[in-house]
């Protein structure tokens, strides 16, 4: 019977959310155990498509896109792929009925990065965060209304704003790395060989303001969902306060982190604060 495979797939996205995210995987098992798996199987696909542009230097990287972005489609159309990452997927996508839209923004700025280098207009980095971070929030925001359309309509600015951020910290965390082995700069108007503090400033407020954003949506989620996404957001918070507080140069010459005993402790304060209701 398929159910064994389809608990080999399930299994397989849990281990690439584990294996690559200690802080995402950290979060989502704080998620109610009824929909924790379908966040496991969103986060493997969007994770094996991201490997492929940014990991797979030294082979056919487009060869593999195409072949992969085929897969998908037939993963989609079938519900059955023997990718288990990409079955895992098709079983969270028509589950909760998200819409294809989504899929292929998210795609589409995915095959943007095997070509696009500089973003020189807010509004086309505005274009790629929708296709890469937005709508993955727009995907987990499905899960966690358990595909109630007016709680989702409710919630879509927040949940974008969300993604918006957690895209944006790691963008500014990982500066050096981008643009040393990727040669990409997605800021636009800012020129990494000689960030100052002034451009760090404004990229934070920017920040700053989808977190506000997201914050008043993560209020309204189902129980089920809240507290996880709590304890994502305090991270990715203060990780955001600690780039803050790094010198700009410094940022661009090296990897800001959060350490494991940071992350144990921030988990520990947002469950007092999701208990007292303090969120």
């Amino acid at each position: 019977m398929k159910v064994l495979f389809d608990t080999v797939s399930y299994n397989s996205s849990k281990l690439v959310t584990n294996t690559y995210s200690t802080s995402f995987s950290l979060a989502t098992k704080m998620l109610y155990k009824s929909i924790r798996n379908d966040i496991y199987n969103i986060y493997g696909f969007v994770r094996l498509a991201d490997e492929i542009v940014d990991s797979f230097q030294d082979y056919e990287q487009e060869f593999l896109f195409n072949k992969f972005e085929e897969d998908l489609e037939l993963a989609l159309k079938h519900k059955i792929s023997l990718n288990p990452i990409l079955n895992a997927f098709q079983y969270t996508y028509h589950k909760y009925n998200i819409d294809k839209s989504l899929v292929e923004a998210f795609m589409k700025s995915m095959r943007t990065d095997l070509h696009k280098n500089v973003y020189l207009t807010r509004e086309e980095f505005k274009t790629y965060i929708y296709g890469s971070a937005d709508v993955v929030g727009l995907m987990c925001l499905k899960v966690f209304v358990k595909g109630n359309n007016e709680k989702y309509e409710a919630l879509k600015e927040s949940a974008m704003a969300l993604g918006s951020a957690f895209q944006k910290v790691n963008f500014l965390r990982d500066l050096k790395a981008d643009f040393d082995n990727l040669n990409r700069s997605y800021f636009p108007n800012t020129d990494l060989k000689n960030l100052n503090e002034l451009s760090k400033q404004s990229i934070i407020a920017d920040i700053e303001n989808d977190f506000t954003i997201g914050l008043a949506g993560i209020k309204n989620l189902p129980i089920e969902a809240k507290f996880g996404v709590f304890t994502a957001f305090r991270y990715y918070k203060q990780l955001l306060e600690k780039l803050k507080n790094t010198p700009a140069l410094q940022i661009k010459d090296s990897r800001i982190r959060v350490s494991n005993p940071k992350k144990v402790e921030l988990l520990m304060r947002s469950y007092v604060k999701y208990q007292l209701n303090l969120l």
